[in-house]
């Protein structure tokens, strides 16, 4: 038998793998197709899928249309990720959804994500749940694993909430993460990988909005806008570009929360805090230079047409630049004071929201601890590991369940193909 734990985006994907998965065709071969181990898949929630239901405002951003490994961040060896990401490409993935599962994905332009067309999330983490129950996978909720351990015999045995115990021939562990505690993340996985010898590199909040303590921008809340946020001196060189939201704490937004982890790190080092420049519009330096040498009308006016009215005021008051000034007055120091702040706008902030409002998880268990192709560790045969618990995470915009389906499809193949092995008599 198969145990999955966690059902999870990674969680259902490995289920329906090691129970079989979809054939060459991409249509799924059903409980019948051949010899199939049975799976079981626990959950410590009563329905479970709850990042799934939650993701993309309750709609599910599925995928991003393209994936960059190099956007992706691991404090382990990053070619290891990125064959593991790579493993499963993303035309395969989307064909999965929109073959398998039926259900067609749509891209929005602006940011290049896909969702399902039916912009529903709960479309998604049903249509999982049915595919794994319909290949014979049985869910088990509210069933809540404390511990795994090896057996004589070479399989597992997992120990749940009130004594029970069961016995597996392989273990699919794709549960462990921090964020978001709401949706039952408790950090088990990463408590189970860590007793059976696993070196998991310092687990962080990503993806969470930062905060500012006095918020010198409060009066702003509400205001959101896309923008570009580089970070001076981080290596590798940092841009990100997308959403911006002003909150009653702090900041939000894409941007925001790509560029979280650099600020995280930084605190957690103890040295200098990383620092954010946001140029606020698509105009550079240049550009804004020459439009406030060459245009016509007030200060604040141009800045007005080009950003919303309340940030325009803030930026000028930090600038010291009157908005009533007019252009043709605006002497070299001041017209370089505004270019600044509409290009160069330092981001005054202090700590993050943490866990509670990340996305994902940072850090987790050592990528060269797993083999890439199999996800097996290399340290326990028979204990696959897949999802959040893995030292890897990408930005906003799908990258995320990329990493999921992907680890969670490599996990359960291997594990069913290890077990069929077994059963038939050749051990791997």
């Amino acid at each position: 038998m198969i145990v999955v734990v966690g059902a999870g985006a990674a969680g259902f994907m490995a289920s329906i793998f090691a129970a079989g998965g979809p054939g060459e065709s991409g249509a799924a071969r059903g409980a019948s197709a051949g010899p199939s181990p049975r799976v079981l898949l626990l959950e410590r929630t009563h329905e479970g899928g709850k990042k799934i239901l939650m993701s993309g405002g309750g709609r599910c951003n599925v995928l991003p249309s393209e994936l960059d490994p190099s956007r992706y961040v691991t404090a382990s060896s990053p070619n290891t990720m990125k064959k593991i990401l790579l493993s499963w490409p993303l035309r395969e993935q989307r064909r999965f959804f929109e073959e398998t599962l039926g259900m067609p994905l749509a891209l929005e332009e602006e940011t290049g994500k896909l969702f399902p067309v039916t912009n529903r999330a709960r479309d998604v983490r049903d249509r999982l749940r049915a595919l794994a129950e319909r290949l014979g996978v049985e869910v088990r909720c509210d069933a809540c694993v404390t511990g795994l351990e090896p057996t004589a015999s070479g399989g597992w045995r997992l120990l749940l909430a009130g004594g029970e115990e069961i016995d597996a021939a392989c273990v699919i562990v794709a549960t462990g993460g921090l964020s978001v505690p709401a949706t039952g993340s408790d950090g088990t996985g990463i408590d189970i990988a860590r007793r059976l010898g696993h070196t998991i590199h310092d687990l962080y909040p990503a993806l969470t909005p930062l905060t500012a303590t006095p918020h010198r921008y409060a009066m702003l809340s509400g205001v959101s806008l896309p923008v570009t946020i580089s970070a001076p001196g981080a290596k590798p060189r940092f841009v990100t570009h997308g959403g911006f939201l002003f909150t009653h704490k702090g900041y939000s937004g894409p941007a925001v929360l790509n560029a979280s982890h650099l600020a995280i790190l930084s605190k957690r080092a103890g040295g200098p805090r990383q620092a954010f420049l946001v140029q606020w519009t698509p105009l550079d330096a240049e550009a804004w230079d020459r439009l406030l040498r060459e245009g016509e009308g007030t200060v604040g006016g141009v800045l007005r047409r080009h950003v919303p009215a309340r940030l325009a005021d803030a930026l000028l008051a930090d600038a010291e630049v009157s908005e009533t000034l007019p252009l043709a007055h605006l002497d070299r120091d001041a017209r370089r004071r505004v270019v600044d702040a509409m290009t160069r706008h330092p981001l005054p902030w202090t700590g993050d929201e943490g866990y509670g409002k990340a996305e994902v998880t940072g850090g987790g268990v050592a990528l060269e601890e797993v083999d890439p192709r199999t996800l097996e560790s290399r340290i326990h045969p028979g204990l696959h590991l897949c999802g959040e618990i893995l030292d890897a995470f990408g930005p906003i915009g799908g990258y995320n369940f990329a990493w999921a389906w992907a680890t969670g499809r490599a996990a359960g193949a291997s594990a069913r193909e290890s077990v069929l092995k077994r059963e038939a008599g050749h051990h791997p």
